[in-house]
Parts: structure tokens; sequence; C-alpha cells
């Protein structure tokens, strides 16, 4: 029998068989492919204005619940990152994003930018090759021959 659960608006349904436990993500009605392309274009358009370096795309459709897209990008240093970070957030907000939910910005090490379709980490160079987490999410499609 299956549980339902809610969790940020979205419905997470949990079914079990044979003690294994398999999460099903639908998307939010709200949601569609050509809102989270429209929105990725946005916020590659405002990394680039920028100057961010390394830009990363990783696409999670399918495999988080998290949005469609992860962004990892580099900023030369804490200042840059957290101009870069700043810059983004007036974006995606002008853009008609939404307020996006952002932690990190105080130290300019790290900064995750949740915009709900879109996920961008910006990092300081050293911080990023440390947490390395796009080879993390890419591994799967390695896996199977296909990296998006």
């Amino acid at each position: 029998m299956p549980v339902l659960f809610t969790w940020k608006g979205k419905t997470l349904t949990t079914v079990q068989a044979k003690g294994n436990v398999t999460r099903i993500f639908p998307k939010s009605p709200e949601r569609s492919d050509e809102a989270a392309a429209r929105a990725l274009h946005l916020v590659l358009g405002s990394l680039e204005d920028s100057k961010a370096e390394d830009i990363v795309t990783i696409n999670i459709a399918g495999k988080s619940a998290l949005g469609d897209y992860m962004v990892v990008v580099s900023g030369r240093s804490s200042r840059h990152v957290m101009a870069i970070a700043d810059h983004l957030i007036t974006d995606l907000k002008d853009g008609g994003q939404g307020n996006a939910r952002v932690e990190g910005l105080e130290t300019g090490d790290w900064v995750l930018i949740d915009g709900g379709d879109i996920i961008v980490h910006v990092f300081r160079p050293e911080i990023r090759e440390f947490y390395n987490i796009e080879k993390m999410w890419a591994a799967p499609d390695m896996e199977d021959g296909t990296l998006h």
C-alpha cells in the first residue's frame, strides 16, 4: 500500500515492494520543461555577464526532485563568488523567477542558490576541487554511456 508524503509542495509517493523502497517524484503542475529551459537560459546569461568561470550544467531532471538542472561555476575569489551570486539573485528576481533561496553568501567560499528548477553552486576554485560535486552528479550518466 503506497504512502503519500508532501515535501515543499511536491508529492512523494513511497511504494514498498519486497523490502525495496522506490520514490517517485512527479513534476508539479506549475513546472514545465519550457519554463526550466527559460530559467536555465537566464541563469547562464547572468553567469556569463558576471565572468563566472568553468560553467558546468548538469541535467538532473528525473534523477532528483530538487530541480531540472544543476549549474556549477567558479569565481576567482571570495569577493568574485559573492558578486556572481548577488548578480544572479537580482537577475532571477528581475526575470520573474521569484526569490531564490540562498546559503553561504556571508563567507563567499561556496554559495548555493536554489531557484526552483535550477540549482546553482558558486565556488572558489579550491573549494570546488575539494567537493567535486559535478563528478558525483554526472557519475550515473557516465555509467550508462550518456553524459548530458
